[in-house]
């Protein structure tokens, strides 16, 4: 079926006190997409994010961004007073997160509420606790280990809890329990939100497309509390780490440091951490977009403690067998597979099997050099099309930026020499939309027409990453009857 949505991660919501969570306006959003006619809310990764705010690097593959939880919510159910929450200082500037005044402030209001919440009936709590035991009791007690040893990586914590010793895990276990139980009531108000906003966006024929990263973070609970599953040593430090190559984009390679799977074990134990884990994201999303999918067929494999990405090699992934199984296990899933890059046939050759929609970028499609594949008239109807990522400049932004061969041929392609500079974002996404994709996505900031100031994120750099946010008043009625009237022409509706 021809569709089409928005891509906006919760964070860029314009909610009260800094950053977007699943508030009233997110709800707003929902409405005003539904208004669009858009199928789809494409979101980033909803996990708790650490050193440098990447959605990309998160502590855990299977817990929710405390960020997230609406403060407003927990003032009307008596746990916060709003008095308490105008006292903070998350910043002031509504158009970028200040993800440092956030960290200090919010967590001290959350305290606060899960004191509060101690008072009540705490049995629907308690439920919730059960339900999730296999993840959830490890990661409550990694993130109060981790407050213990003032933040650092596992690595760096004591030996005996690090190589996670029984007598240690009792030990800790005894001693921060009340620490523990406030990042489990962490997840169940994040659990319990989100619920109710997936719930009501379904309502209105929405369907939550979620994004998740082929590797968890080093400095996870994850690799913490499963090191049989990664290629660790006797110390569980790693032997290997992943990265990309260099490429014409970086000579050095990108070295991402993510911890890489040992898939003789998965294969094992018939996958089954990934079995929980893709249940899991269908829990949380109707649809998934997997991150890096060339990783499955073939990772890129640096050895630990190199500087750069420069002596890597290439290694056989689990291939089809893993999908086969998923598919045996839980169902043919929707899963949008993220094939970007270069490609090698066996690549495609595994996306073609596992019969997932692969990606297009119209970003990438304005080569004067050669033809791309990129180009809508080389496309399937089994893709998705985006005009950027979260990872590519805005639309505005990188028309600025191409040279003048790439811009002849993108004027060229789409027929519109004459339409102002400042405009040229909309025949992109009539392009898009009117490409033969079955899917299409379009992230806000180029319905909004912004330029690079708005762009998300800029792959390998740190320090300016993932804080831009919609401000409330830009999402207007005239922008979604514009929308619902492409939806209507490109038949999306």
């Amino acid at each position: 079926m021809r569709a089409s949505g928005i891509l906006l991660a919760v964070a860029s919501l314009p909610s009260e006190y800094g950053i977007g969570t699943f508030s009233r306006e997110a709800y707003d959003f929902v409405d005003m997409l539904h208004r669009a006619g858009q199928k789809y809310w494409q979101i980033l990764p909803l996990g708790p994010t650490g050193y440098g705010d990447s959605p990309y690097q998160s502590f855990s593959t299977f817990a929710g961004n405390p960020y997230f939880i609406d403060l407003v919510a927990l003032t009307e159910e008596g746990l916060l007073e709003e008095a308490e929450c105008r006292a903070c200082d998350f910043g002031n500037n509504k158009r970028y997160i200040n993800y440092e005044k956030i960290y200090l402030s919010r967590f001290s209001l959350l305290k606060k509420a899960y004191e509060r919440f101690l008072q009540k009936n705490t049995s629907d709590f308690k439920r919730f606790c059960k339900r999730n035991e296999f993840w959830l009791r490890d990661y409550s007690l990694y993130m109060a280990v981790k407050n213990h040893f003032d933040g650092v990586s596992w690595a760096e914590w004591d030996e005996d809890i690090k190589l996670r010793r029984p007598e240690a895990i009792e030990k800790y276990e005894k001693e921060l329990s009340e620490e523990m139980d406030f990042y489990s009531f962490l997840q169940y108000k994040f659990d319990e939100q989100w619920r109710a906003l997936k719930e009501y966006a379904n309502e209105k024929g929405i369907k939550i497309i979620g994004d998740i990263p082929i590797y968890v973070a080093f400095d996870s609970a994850d690799s913490w509390a499963n090191p049989k599953l990664f290629q660790f040593d006797e110390d569980n430090m790693p032997v290997a780490v992943a990265g990309c190559p260099p490429d014409g984009f970086s000579a050095t390679g990108q070295l991402w440091g993510n911890p890489l799977y040992d898939w003789d074990y998965h294969k094992k134990t018939g996958y089954e951490w990934w079995i929980q884990r893709i249940s899991h994201c269908f829990y949380l999303y109707d649809i998934v977009r997997v991150d890096h999918f060339r990783g499955f067929d073939e990772y890129y494999s640096i050895p630990f403690g190199e500087e750069t990405a420069v002596n890597g090699v290439w290694k056989q992934g689990p291939g089809l067998e893993l999908f086969e199984i998923i598919k045996e296990r839980i169902g043919n899933l929707p899963i949008i597979a993220e094939d970007l890059g270069f490609l090698t046939d066996s690549v495609i050759k595994l996306v073609k099997d596992t019969g997932y929609p692969g990606m297009k970028v119209l970003e990438f499609a304005f080569d004067s050099r050669e033809i791309s594949n990129y180009l809508p008239h080389t496309y399937e109807r089994n893709c998705v099309v985006y005009t950027g990522t979260h990872d590519n400049d805005t639309l505005m932004g990188w028309y600025e930026k191409l040279n003048q061969e790439d811009k002849c041929l993108a004027e060229d392609y789409t027929g519109n020499c004459h339409i102002p500079e400042e405009k040229i974002y909309w025949s992109f996404i009539r392009l898009a939309l009117g490409s033969v994709a079955d899917t299409a996505i379009i992230p806000m900031q180029d319905y909004l027409g912004l330029g690079s100031e708005a762009r998300m994120n800029t792959p390998s750099t740190l320090g300016d990453n993932w804080k831009w946010r919609m401000r409330k008043d830009e999402f207007t009625e005239e922008l979604a009857e514009k929308m619902k009237r492409l939806v209507w022409i490109f038949g999306r509706n």
